[in-house]
Protein backbone atom coordinates (compact mmCIF):
# COMPACT_ATOMS: atom_id res chain seq x y z
CA UNK A 1 0.00 0.00 0.00
CA UNK A 2 0.85 3.13 -0.84
CA UNK A 3 0.09 6.16 1.78
CA UNK A 4 0.48 9.50 1.50
CA UNK A 5 1.29 11.36 5.06
CA UNK A 6 0.68 15.11 6.16
CA UNK A 7 1.19 16.49 9.94
CA UNK A 8 0.63 20.17 11.36
CA UNK A 9 -1.39 21.88 8.55
CA UNK A 10 -1.74 24.67 11.07
CA UNK A 11 -4.43 26.21 9.08
CA UNK A 12 -1.71 27.14 6.31
CA UNK A 13 -4.55 26.99 3.50
CA UNK A 14 -1.28 27.89 0.85
CA UNK A 15 0.94 24.85 1.44
CA UNK A 16 -2.17 22.20 2.26
CA UNK A 17 -3.06 22.97 -1.32
CA UNK A 18 -0.02 22.62 -2.91
CA UNK A 19 0.64 19.25 -1.09
CA UNK A 20 -2.73 17.73 -2.22
CA UNK A 21 -1.98 19.08 -5.96
CA UNK A 22 1.02 16.67 -5.12
CA UNK A 23 -0.67 13.70 -4.13
CA UNK A 24 -3.38 13.84 -7.05
CA UNK A 25 0.03 13.42 -8.89
CA UNK A 26 0.89 10.64 -6.86
CA UNK A 27 -2.37 8.77 -6.51
CA UNK A 28 -1.66 6.99 -3.46
CA UNK A 29 -3.87 4.59 -2.12
CA UNK A 30 -4.75 6.55 1.27
CA UNK A 31 -3.82 9.59 3.09
CA UNK A 32 -3.34 10.14 6.45
CA UNK A 33 -2.95 12.78 8.84
CA UNK A 34 -0.82 13.24 12.12
CA UNK A 35 -3.19 15.98 13.75
CA UNK A 36 -3.26 19.65 13.96
CA UNK A 37 -4.85 21.08 11.33
CA UNK A 38 -5.68 24.33 13.32
CA UNK A 39 -4.03 26.85 14.78
CA UNK A 40 -1.12 29.65 13.80
CA UNK A 41 -2.52 30.20 10.61
CA UNK A 42 -5.32 32.28 8.99
CA UNK A 43 -7.43 29.19 7.17
CA UNK A 44 -8.86 27.09 9.43
CA UNK A 45 -12.61 26.53 8.52
CA UNK A 46 -10.84 26.13 4.76
CA UNK A 47 -8.01 23.61 5.53
CA UNK A 48 -10.50 21.45 7.94
CA UNK A 49 -12.68 21.07 4.76
CA UNK A 50 -10.06 20.00 2.81
CA UNK A 51 -8.76 17.53 5.35
CA UNK A 52 -11.79 16.48 5.52
CA UNK A 53 -12.51 16.01 2.18
CA UNK A 54 -9.77 14.30 1.07
CA UNK A 55 -8.01 13.08 3.37
CA UNK A 56 -8.93 9.01 4.49
CA UNK A 57 -8.14 9.18 8.52
CA UNK A 58 -6.94 12.32 10.84
CA UNK A 59 -6.53 12.11 14.23
CA UNK A 60 -6.88 15.16 16.75
CA UNK A 61 -3.63 16.91 17.13
CA UNK A 62 -3.09 19.16 20.61
CA UNK A 63 -3.53 22.55 18.78
CA UNK A 64 -6.96 21.02 17.30
CA UNK A 65 -7.85 20.12 21.08
CA UNK A 66 -6.97 23.59 22.35
CA UNK A 67 -8.90 25.68 19.26
CA UNK A 68 -12.25 23.35 20.46
CA UNK A 69 -11.63 23.70 24.58
CA UNK A 70 -9.72 26.91 24.55
CA UNK A 71 -7.31 25.09 26.99
CA UNK A 72 -4.07 26.43 26.21
CA UNK A 73 -2.36 25.41 29.68
CA UNK A 74 0.44 24.18 27.97
CA UNK A 75 0.85 26.49 24.82
CA UNK A 76 3.52 29.67 24.52
CA UNK A 77 2.21 33.16 24.30
CA UNK A 78 1.91 32.87 20.25
CA UNK A 79 0.44 29.94 20.06
CA UNK A 80 -2.11 30.33 22.63
CA UNK A 81 -3.25 33.38 20.98
CA UNK A 82 -3.45 31.48 18.09
CA UNK A 83 -5.62 28.69 19.67
CA UNK A 84 -8.05 31.37 20.87
CA UNK A 85 -8.36 33.57 17.56
CA UNK A 86 -9.13 29.78 16.00
CA UNK A 87 -11.93 29.41 18.32
CA UNK A 88 -13.75 32.78 17.75
CA UNK A 89 -13.69 31.78 14.18
CA UNK A 90 -14.38 28.02 13.45
CA UNK A 91 -17.60 27.57 12.20
CA UNK A 92 -20.33 24.69 13.14
CA UNK A 93 -19.18 22.44 10.36
CA UNK A 94 -15.33 22.74 11.39
CA UNK A 95 -16.36 22.53 15.24
CA UNK A 96 -18.25 19.15 14.80
CA UNK A 97 -15.26 18.04 12.43
CA UNK A 98 -12.51 19.02 14.59
CA UNK A 99 -14.57 17.20 17.64
CA UNK A 100 -15.20 13.88 15.73
CA UNK A 101 -11.52 13.33 15.39
CA UNK A 102 -9.91 10.65 17.74
CA UNK A 103 -6.83 10.97 19.99
CA UNK A 104 -5.20 8.51 17.36
CA UNK A 105 -5.59 5.89 14.97
CA UNK A 106 -4.74 2.31 12.99
CA UNK A 107 -5.27 0.70 10.12
CA UNK A 108 -4.30 -2.93 8.49
CA UNK A 109 -1.73 -1.51 4.98
CA UNK A 110 -2.30 -5.57 3.52
CA UNK A 111 -0.48 -7.81 5.99
CA UNK A 112 1.11 -5.21 8.25
CA UNK A 113 -0.43 -2.49 10.43
CA UNK A 114 0.11 0.89 10.45
CA UNK A 115 -0.88 3.32 13.96
CA UNK A 116 -0.97 7.47 13.48
CA UNK A 117 -0.51 9.00 16.51
CA UNK A 118 0.20 13.21 16.73
CA UNK A 119 3.44 13.20 20.23
CA UNK A 120 3.80 9.50 21.16
CA UNK A 121 1.70 6.54 21.72
CA UNK A 122 1.34 7.73 25.27
CA UNK A 123 1.10 11.52 25.14
CA UNK A 124 -0.10 13.80 22.52
CA UNK A 125 2.00 16.57 23.73
CA UNK A 126 5.86 14.36 24.07
CA UNK A 127 8.20 15.57 21.27
CA UNK A 128 9.63 12.67 19.27
CA UNK A 129 12.71 13.70 17.44
CA UNK A 130 14.89 10.94 15.18
CA UNK A 131 17.69 10.77 17.49
CA UNK A 132 15.65 10.06 20.58
CA UNK A 133 13.06 7.55 19.18
CA UNK A 134 12.42 4.39 20.75
CA UNK A 135 12.06 0.86 19.11
CA UNK A 136 9.34 -0.30 21.39
CA UNK A 137 6.86 2.29 20.21
CA UNK A 138 6.27 -0.64 17.27
CA UNK A 139 5.87 -2.96 19.72
CA UNK A 140 3.82 -0.99 21.82
CA UNK A 141 1.55 -0.24 18.93
CA UNK A 142 1.75 -3.98 17.57
CA UNK A 143 2.20 -2.24 14.14
CA UNK A 144 5.46 -2.09 11.58
CA UNK A 145 4.27 1.28 10.98
CA UNK A 146 4.14 4.29 13.47
CA UNK A 147 3.51 7.93 11.93
CA UNK A 148 4.35 10.48 14.37
CA UNK A 149 3.23 14.27 14.01
CA UNK A 150 3.72 17.32 16.39
CA UNK A 151 7.60 18.26 15.85
CA UNK A 152 7.24 19.59 13.02
CA UNK A 153 10.66 17.67 11.63
CA UNK A 154 10.56 15.20 9.33
CA UNK A 155 12.55 11.78 9.77
CA UNK A 156 12.13 8.06 8.68
CA UNK A 157 14.05 5.96 10.58
CA UNK A 158 13.77 1.98 10.42
CA UNK A 159 14.26 -0.99 13.11
CA UNK A 160 14.45 -4.74 12.54
CA UNK A 161 10.56 -4.31 13.65
CA UNK A 162 9.35 -1.86 11.49
CA UNK A 163 9.50 1.66 10.80
CA UNK A 164 8.98 5.18 12.29
CA UNK A 165 7.82 8.09 10.06
CA UNK A 166 7.19 11.66 10.76
CA UNK A 167 6.45 13.54 7.31
CA UNK A 168 7.20 16.91 8.48
CA UNK A 169 4.74 20.05 8.52
CA UNK A 170 2.83 21.35 5.99
CA UNK A 171 2.16 24.75 7.52
CA UNK A 172 5.04 25.56 9.77
CA UNK A 173 8.10 23.53 9.27
CA UNK A 174 11.00 23.85 11.83
CA UNK A 175 13.87 21.96 10.04
CA UNK A 176 14.96 25.18 8.69
CA UNK A 177 13.41 24.86 5.63
CA UNK A 178 10.51 26.85 4.46
CA UNK A 179 9.30 24.23 1.50
CA UNK A 180 5.73 22.66 2.76
CA UNK A 181 6.95 18.96 4.36
CA UNK A 182 5.00 15.03 3.56
CA UNK A 183 5.61 11.86 3.21
CA UNK A 184 4.54 9.21 0.66
CA UNK A 185 4.86 5.97 2.99
CA UNK A 186 5.64 1.79 0.83
CA UNK A 187 4.25 -0.19 2.63
CA UNK A 188 5.51 -2.87 0.51
CA UNK A 189 8.80 -2.40 -0.11
CA UNK A 190 9.57 -0.88 3.54
CA UNK A 191 10.42 2.59 1.45
CA UNK A 192 9.58 6.26 2.49
CA UNK A 193 10.28 9.21 0.97
CA UNK A 194 10.35 12.55 2.77
CA UNK A 195 9.22 15.25 0.45
CA UNK A 196 9.42 18.86 0.38
CA UNK A 197 7.57 21.45 -2.51
CA UNK A 198 7.47 24.76 -2.96
CA UNK A 199 4.46 26.96 -1.66
CA UNK A 200 3.29 30.88 -1.83
CA UNK A 201 5.39 31.43 1.31
CA UNK A 202 4.28 35.26 1.19
CA UNK A 203 0.91 34.86 0.89
CA UNK A 204 0.28 32.75 3.85
CA UNK A 205 2.47 35.25 6.03
CA UNK A 206 0.57 38.25 4.41
CA UNK A 207 -3.40 36.46 5.69
CA UNK A 208 -1.75 35.67 9.47
CA UNK A 209 -0.74 39.33 9.58
CA UNK A 210 -4.02 40.82 8.03
CA UNK A 211 -5.89 38.42 10.48
CA UNK A 212 -4.31 39.94 13.02
CA UNK A 213 -2.39 36.96 14.40
CA UNK A 214 1.06 37.83 16.27
CA UNK A 215 3.62 38.88 13.29
CA UNK A 216 6.58 36.02 14.93
CA UNK A 217 4.03 33.42 12.91
CA UNK A 218 4.53 35.11 10.00
CA UNK A 219 8.03 35.76 10.30
CA UNK A 220 8.46 32.22 11.22
CA UNK A 221 7.32 30.63 7.62
CA UNK A 222 9.87 32.17 5.64
CA UNK A 223 12.77 30.92 8.17
CA UNK A 224 11.01 27.64 8.28
CA UNK A 225 11.73 27.65 11.80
Amino acid sequence: MRIGVVSDIHSNLFALEVVLEEFAGLAPDTIVCAGDIVGYGAHPNECCRRISNEVDLAIEGNHDAAALTRDTYRMNPYAAAAALWTNERLDESSRKYLGSLRPFGSFDAGREQVSVHHGSDTNRDEYIYENSVDPEILRRCSSAFVILGHTHVPFARTFPAGMVINPGAVGQPRDGDPRAGYALLDTESRACQLMKVEYPVEEASEAILRAGLPMMLALRLSAGR
